[in-house]
């Protein structure tokens, strides 16, 4: 039998043409935003689409009314497609879907709008934030303590540096402690995935339990509980009468981030001819004499090698980071937002973000982390009343300076602008912000040495230093373990300042959630705080209230908080020695009144003509009218 091969193999050919150009089938390996809401009042939204040489294929969607794609986006790399559509005031929710592929051989892309159901709370000076780094405070769940998919899958209490299994339901088994408290809020480091490797920090090798390396933003870490544990918080949270802060990181992801590996384009990071660090510096930001090499150092070099920087001025990054945070806020029903590393993103898309969120959310709290040492860096991130070019958005900042001014004040003799005079400075100067009751002052946090150890283990001080931080204006922030005089310096590193807290693990020796696990002078230190806070809740003049301060002297500090109805003075003395201090210079808020509450012991004081106050003391009282 004779065979034709000439023939055979043309249509051998041509069957692999046909196979090449209509048998395959789209790989659409993830699609952002997961979902999306109807109701939005931005009517926009662009949907990354990634998979193997999408951007070859043919894209369209299905008749939806109400939606309709405005413009498909290809970039340099063909594995990504971003999408715009627009959806109409009137659409419906429900499910739209998209076709990509050829007309013989397509996959079918579902994609859901759901109806809106998140309903914010507004923090307020009302509210006391509690920070937790979730790794560090309780295990609630130890099936999820590692997994061997995951590319750090250690998971060892005694390495100070490694994972040590808290987590989510961890936090959720001790809601009712922080309502003991007396705090209002809760504020996470970022519970999104951070499948990082263990990278060498100065010598030693150290996991991402902190949470700020992400790398994939749309997922909650599994070895947290994932989505639905982190939804099981919130709604355990809302529940009691908590809200909760997001930690938010636009600066930087971790290295292992799913988007680097295959990079939509060589501008998806800020890229330098040779390894570039951010200098740390932020004057060069606003400095009217800056040079323009020093601005881009600040704002383009990275935080640090492994956290690769991501440049904000690229228009799909921009978007992809701006519809993350809205996503969030919707999908887990957020109540406010931290911004990590604030002064090293791009200023003018920081201002597109916040905006953006604002739009829907008019009375979220937003509040950056600017770690700078004066007033004016401080202000100049925030919503500021300079007369400058160029203004900040963001309502409200980590008040770094009200940090600086107490743990200093209480280490220092009283002098010109020694002691008190610090904590006085530092607000007197406020006139530089537009609200200075939305910052969110501390004494404390997961960067910081502990406070108890900063002043010496001293019990007085800390009432002092803590009296100020409650009662002071602003949104006052406590770091885990505060209330229990948790200690220790940076020394080595940050590990030491994150400690386990005693007892959120099955086997500790104590359990410091309850009074039994506690020593004599932790109870006391605890009873003080749930005292102070839970009074500060019912307090009109501490959470609505006015601040007045008069000028320091001989070592005293006197401020009021008041308003129409109620009036709280207080009076610190940070000498050594009694001091008796006479009140005819207060007369203004005093006024007729003859006596007053000292809310820390009850006493009544009959007359308040004269007060002696002990040495290293804050009183706390309540006016009578």
């Amino acid at each position: 039998m004779k065979l034709h091969l000439k023939p055979i193999i043309l249509i051998f050919v041509q069957l692999l043409l046909f196979t090449e150009l209509f048998g395959q089938k789209p790989d659409i390996q993830r699609i952002n935003p997961s979902n999306w809401w109807v109701g939005m009042k931005n009517p926009n939204l662009q949907i990354l689409l990634y998979g193997k040489d999408i951007a070859s294929y043919k894209l369209s969607l299905n008749a939806y009314p109400g939606v309709k794609i405005k413009k498909i986006n290809k970039v340099e790399n063909p594995n990504y497609l971003f999408v715009d559509l627009e959806i109409a005031k009137t659409t419906k929710a429900g499910k739209l879907s998209f076709i990509i592929g050829s007309e013989v051989n397509s996959s079918k892309i579902d994609y859901e709008l759901k109806t809106r159901t998140a309903k914010p709370q507004t923090l307020t000076q009302a509210d006391v934030v509690y920070l937790i780094m979730p790794d560090r405070f309780s295990n609630g769940d130890e099936s999820n303590d590692k997994f061997a998919d995951m590319v750090d899958n250690n998971s060892d209490r005694n390495n100070p540096w490694l994972r040590h299994g808290g987590d989510l339901q961890g936090i959720i088994n001790h809601l009712d402690y922080f309502k003991e408290l007396g705090v209002t809020s809760l504020w996470l480091t970022p519970v999104i995935e951070n499948n990082q490797p263990v990278t060498n920090e100065g010598g030693s090798m150290r996991s991402a339990y902190h949470g700020y390396g992400f790398t994939d933003h749309y997922n909650v870490d599994r070895r947290l509980g994932g989505n639905e544990t982190y939804l099981k918080l919130i709604n355990a949270a809302h529940e009691k009468g908590l809200k909760v802060v997001q930690d938010a990181v636009y600066n930087h992801t971790g290295i292992n981030h799913w988007f680097l590996r295959d990079m939509p384009s060589k501008d998806w990071l800020n890229q330098w001819d040779n390894y570039t660090n951010t200098s740390y510096k932020d004057q060069p930001l606003f400095d009217i004499h800056a040079s323009e090499y020093d601005k881009k150092v600040t704002s383009n070099g990275w935080f640090v090698p492994f956290l690769p920087d991501l440049n904000q001025k690229n228009p799909f990054l921009a978007n992809f980071l701006i519809q993350h945070a809205l996503w969030t806020i919707e999908y887990f029903n957020i109540d406010a937002w931290r911004i990590d590393t604030y002064i090293y993103n791009d200023m003018e898309f920081m201002n597109r973000c916040n905006k953006a969120i604002l739009d829907e959310h008019p009375n979220m709290l937003l509040f950056g982390e600017s770690a700078v040492g004066t007033v004016i860096s401080q202000s100049y991130f925030t919503k500021n009343n300079y007369n400058i070019s160029f203004k900040c958005n963001l309502p409200s900042s980590c008040d770094f300076q009200v940090q600086n001014a107490i743990n200093t004040a209480l280490n220092e003799k009283f002098g010109w602008n020694e002691g008190v005079n610090r904590v006085y400075q530092v607000i007197a100067q406020d006139m530089v912000y537009q609200n200075p009751e939305r910052l969110v002052p501390f004494v404390e946090n997961h960067d910081s040495d502990r406070f108890f150890s900063v002043i010496g283990e001293d019990f007085n001080k800390y009432k002092m230093g803590l009296t100020w931080l409650y009662t002071l204006r602003g949104i006052p922030q406590m770091y885990y373990g505060t209330e229990i005089l948790m200690k220790n310096f940076k020394n080595p590193t940050d590990a030491e300042v994150r400690k386990d807290f005693p007892g959120g693990w099955a086997g500790d020796s104590v359990n410091k959630f309850v009074a039994s696990g506690r020593n004599a002078k932790e109870n006391e230190a605890f009873e003080w705080n749930k005292k102070l806070l839970n009074y500060r809740k019912t307090s009109e003049a501490l959470t609505k209230g006015k601040m007045t301060q008069f000028l320091p002297f001989d070592g005293i500090y006197i401020y009021f908080r008041h308003t129409n109805n109620q009036r709280v003075m207080i009076i610190s003395n940070s000498n050594t020695v009694e001091k008796e201090v006479n009140t005819q210079n207060f007369a203004e808020l005093l006024k007729t009144s003859q006596s007053a509450k000292n809310i820390m012991t009850g006493e009544t004081i009959i007359d308040i003509k004269r007060i002696k106050v002990p040495p290293m003391t804050a009183m706390i009282l309540e006016i009578n009218n």
